[in-house]
């Protein structure tokens, strides 16, 4: 104990510099963005894919870090003659006030629905949906 006493000791909290809301509505644009580029890669015919860091055993039994594609999931179906477009954070649906999806007629109208949800991701409309979210999945 000594040597503790030749220290300046003193209690303190640490203050994030980032608000949350900030960064929660951050990773929403981010998301949206590449659901532009989902959308645009499923006009084309193709499907958008992404590097993805993981691990594997090489031929000695030891881990190594690899890079892999992976495909990007959609946010859009298709269904009832039409196309559905939910707005997602993670793996939860958000819900947008009277229901969690928009209906649009075509594969490229889901465009205006997606350009909307970055719309209001940057406003910040959505915050109380992605604040929901992660409440519901706090109670499970």
């Amino acid at each position: 104990m000594t040597e503790l006493t030749k220290l300046t000791l003193k209690t303190v909290k640490r203050v994030s510099k980032s608000d949350p809301t900030q960064q929660r509505r951050a990773k929403l644009v981010v998301a949206i963005e590449e659901q532009v580029k989902v959308l645009a890669a499923a006009l084309k015919g193709e499907t958008h894919m992404v590097r993805a860091k993981g691990w594997a055993k090489n031929e000695q039994g030891e881990k190594v870090a690899i890079e892999k594609m992976r495909q990007v999931r959609a946010w859009f179906f298709e269904q009832d003659s039409g196309w559905y477009v939910q707005c997602r954070y993670g793996s939860k649906v958000l819900d947008l006030g009277n229901g969690n999806a928009v209906f649009v007629k075509t594969l490229k109208e889901v465009e205006t629905a997606l350009s909307a949800f970055l719309a209001a991701a940057r406003s910040g409309e959505l915050d109380a949906a992605i604040e929901a979210g992660l409440n519901k999945r706090k109670a499970a």
